[in-house]
């Protein structure tokens, strides 16, 4: 099971006449992660610094961060602790700071760019994921309604619903739980139904609302 954004998250804090404005999102790619960093500098061109971090466990092992002028250790590395902390994966940060003219002092700063990030990443609704498995389910239509309510009785997705000569149903599983998603499916239909694996899928198995 993993831990990451659910959706985009936004934040904005003022302090000492300084503004930070936080931006946090999943992210699959070191090029997203770094077209998500420039699509914010450049919504923010007059601003003085975009600091930022990510980290990426799927596929590539990766993490990055950046102070962008701001003294060392006040900014980049405490938006990656906010991350690698909770073991937070596939996510970005980006906080921009608009300069109010007041020194904040590195511990200032510190606390500022921490706030404005943590905010942005509660808002971007942290979950926690795991394996599930996509099911194609071949059923006649006399049986397509005691299927589906028997499906989302139980809170199986439903991804998709075909209407040919059968009813084609495609749900999603919890990976762990496969034994149990066929054996329901045999039962419902005598042993009539096989349901045929057609692929992957990430579930959300729990809204962390206390991030």
């Amino acid at each position: 099971m993993s831990i990451t954004l659910s959706r985009e998250g936004n934040s904005k804090i003022e302090i000492k006449q300084s503004v930070f404005i936080g931006r946090a999102m999943r992210i699959h790619t070191p090029e997203e992660a770094a077209g998500f960093i420039a699509e914010e500098r450049a919504k923010y061109p007059d601003a003085r610094h975009s600091c930022y971090a990510w980290k990426l466990t799927s596929g590539t092992n990766m993490q990055k961060y950046s102070d962008d002028g701001e003294p060392s250790g006040t900014a980049g590395m405490p938006l990656l602790s906010l991350i690698t902390k909770p073991d937070l994966t596939d996510c970005a940060v980006v906080v921009t700071r608009y300069f109010g003219g007041i020194l904040l002092g590195k511990g200032g700063l510190v606390r500022a760019y921490t706030d404005a990030g943590a905010q942005a990443i509660k808002d971007a609704n942290p979950v926690r994921l795991e394996e599930g498995t996509a099911f194609e389910i071949s059923c006649a239509y006399p049986d397509y309604d005691r299927i589906l309510f028997e499906l989302t009785k139980r809170g199986y997705s439903v991804e998709n619903t075909d209407f040919g000569e059968s009813v084609k149903i495609t749900a999603v599983t919890k990976t762990k739980e496969e034994a149990v998603f066929v054996k329901l499916l045999a039962d419902l239909s005598s042993g009539k139904i096989v349901p045929e694996k057609v692929g992957a899928r990430e579930i959300v198995a729990e809204e962390l609302t206390d991030f």
